[in-house]
């Protein structure tokens, strides 16, 4: 979503249009960001607000992912959160009971106000033997006035106050994102293609879970930056505008 089809509060040229061509075409689709703060609901309203109609059913989050995930490896069991609503909500619908006694997950997501209490609970939650689990690595993401710290920075905190305890991250780069999502909409591999403005998330986990892969231009990485990396998507676009 971010740096694909808005950035900083606005469409980006062609977003709205490309949706539009999606649908009209009868096209399976799904929106994705690593960002576990808003409900799908909240992003829908987002986006229908800068003219871009997409639907609650057609976004998933790290967020929604992450409860997925859990759901499937401990159906009932309980969490201790440091995120927003829509990762609370997410692991609620998912019948998880959120807890500070202890519980079976720490799970980190982005939010911005991190409380030093919260995070303290959640170094003693998981040196007491909870399971640490992250949304998502990214160590900022974009402000108003620059970056902010996001959810990679906060759970590497985290990890350094215990001894070395790494989460296990749901979200991109982890294609298990990808395969959810196609699971959502009975998609394969063969016939998906990923469309990201990352190398190191997007990119990346596209190609590991065998998708055709497009990097557009319209947010963080660029053309000197792909240079760099020992993989490369299978375009390289200005912007969405091009697929129209």
């Amino acid at each position: 979503m971010d740096g694909v089809l808005v950035k900083e509060g606005r469409a980006l040229p062609g977003a709205g249009d490309l949706i539009r061509s999606w649908r009209a075409a009868g096209q399976r689709f799904l929106v994705l960001t690593n960002n576990s703060i808003y409900t799908p609901r909240d992003l829908s309203a987002r986006l229908h607000s800068m003219g871009i109609e997409v639907a609650e059913d057609e976004i998933w989050t790290s967020a929604l992912a992450t409860a997925h995930f859990l759901k499937s490896q401990m159906p009932g069991g309980s969490a201790y959160v440091v995120g927003e609503a829509g990762l609370t909500t997410a692991l609620y619908e998912a019948g998880f009971v959120m807890t500070d006694r202890d519980p079976d997950y720490v799970v980190v997501g982005e939010t911005r106000t991190y409380s030093f209490e919260a995070i303290a609970k959640a170094i003693r939650l998981i040196l007491g033997g909870a399971r640490f689990i992250s949304t998502n690595p990214d160590p900022t993401g974009p402000g108003p006035e620059g970056p902010l710290p996001a959810t990679g920075a906060i759970a590497a905190l985290i990890s350094k106050a215990t001894g070395g305890h790494e989460p296990y991250i749901v979200g991109k780069p982890n294609p298990m994102m990808f395969r959810s999502a196609m699971t959502r909409i009975g998609a394969h591999s063969q016939t998906t293609g990923m469309i990201g403005d990352r190398m190191d998330t997007d990119v990346v986990a596209g190609i590991e879970a065998g998708l055709h892969t497009v990097l557009v231009l319209t947010g963080i990485s660029d053309r000197a930056e792909v240079e760099r990396y020992p993989f490369r998507p299978d375009e390289v676009l200005d912007s969405v505008s091009d697929l129209i």
